[in-house]
């Protein structure tokens, strides 16, 4: 009877072990940025080419973009493993742009996806 005990006690060990979450097998969650572009009316605006940049300086000078995309038909353009900094963002669709409005982001959540609405006039 003991015998079975401790190779019953054996078993629930190694299936305890086997199930505990390492930080080599625990599921890492991207840092994610959605971007939502509007016009002024509020309508989404779908194929705008919005692009990301990690300075001031490069986005006024509309080099070294980080991201680029174009927004699908809902309007919206999705960025998986971003950093958890803040954006500078250049949206365009033909003469309307976002220039002066609406040009950076907050500091993103780490491990969560953000969500960004951007007008363009």
């Amino acid at each position: 009877m003991k015998k079975i005990k401790i190779i019953l006690m054996a078993g629930l060990i190694a299936i305890v072990i086997l199930f505990i979450p390492s930080e080599s097998n625990a599921q890492i969650l991207p840092t994610k940025l959605t971007v939502t572009v509007i016009d002024g009316l509020g309508n989404v605006v779908e194929g705008a080419e919005v692009k990301l940049y990690k300075t001031e300086e490069d986005y006024r000078g509309s080099s070294n973009p980080v991201f680029t995309g174009t927004s699908d038909g809902k309007g919206r353009v999705k960025f998986k493993e971003v950093e958890s900094i803040a954006y500078f963002m250049e949206v365009t669709k033909g003469d309307m742009n976002n220039n002066g409005e609406g040009v950076m982001t907050s500091k993103l959540e780490a491990k969560k996806t953000n969500k960004v609405n951007v007008v363009i006039e």
